[in-house]
């Protein structure tokens, strides 16, 4: 199966610029669109459909706890009605500017903290799942790669919601699979090299490797960029080309 490419985007809001979306979208598979509480207001999301359209690239809704300040990178202690409202209403927001351009929704991608949360939490995994399966059961979640995969997917069917599984090209990885938090200074690559190295291993022998030097075995549907690292376009070009 073909590894697709995917990447944060839409980040940016009001007069204040987060990434280079216009520059990115073309050597992307899946654009994850913010839709309002991390970042992005309603014309940075129709200018980021309609960009991912002129592309033909599959837009996912990136939904986050309602944390513009914090950019949705810390955790808030929400109640299952609230996990599950928030991402209903992110749905909402994004799939009116994919329906007034002739685009779906694919997929949720729950951004920062509702992510890292979601991976650790089975109860807020499935308000999510409930989320998704009440408004759309052909939108399928992406979810971070690791050794409980068979379980999600198991979750999963109770919805009767798919899922994507994901692998990072730019974050480093604990020995258990999980990503390095961004609170630590080894958290993200930086080097060309190692990038490059982290998508052969997962292309030809499906392998990260940790900070520790440990092999991890993980199913790779998809490969995440991140559209806010200073160098995002030129791993972006050299992920698309390691991928072909």
């Amino acid at each position: 199966m073909k590894i697709k490419l995917n990447c944060d985007m839409g980040e940016s809001f009001g007069i204040w610029k987060m990434g280079n979306d216009e520059e990115i979208m073309p050597y992307i598979d899946m654009a994850n669109l913010a839709c309002g509480f991390h970042a992005s207001d309603p014309v940075n999301m129709s200018r980021s459909v309609i960009l991912a359209k002129k592309y033909s690239v599959s837009i996912g809704a990136h939904p986050s706890y309602n944390d513009l300040l914090g950019f949705g990178r810390r955790t808030m202690l929400c109640s299952l009605e609230e996990i599950k409202s928030i991402i209903l209403y992110q749905l909402g927001a994004l799939n009116a500017f994919c329906r007034a351009n002739g685009m779906v929704i694919s997929y949720v991608k729950p951004h920062g903290a509702l992510y890292n949360d979601m991976m650790r939490d089975e109860n807020i995994f499935k308000a999510i799942l409930n989320a998704i399966s009440s408004f759309n059961k052909n939108i399928k979640l992406m979810v971070l790669s690791g050794p409980k995969n068979e379980e999600y997917e198991y979750t999963a069917r109770l919805y009767d919601i798919k899922l994507i599984f994901e692998v990072f090209a730019d974050r480093n990885y604990n020995d258990d699979g999980t990503l390095v938090s961004r609170m630590e200074e080894n958290a993200i690559i930086h080097e060309d090299l190692d990038v490059i190295a982290r998508v052969m291993n997962l292309k030809e022998r499906s392998f990260v490797t940790s900070v520790n030097g440990h092999k991890i075995f993980l199913k790779s549907d998809s490969i995440c960029v991140h559209g806010d690292n200073d160098k995002a376009l030129d791993f972006i070009k050299l992920v698309r080309k390691t991928l072909l």
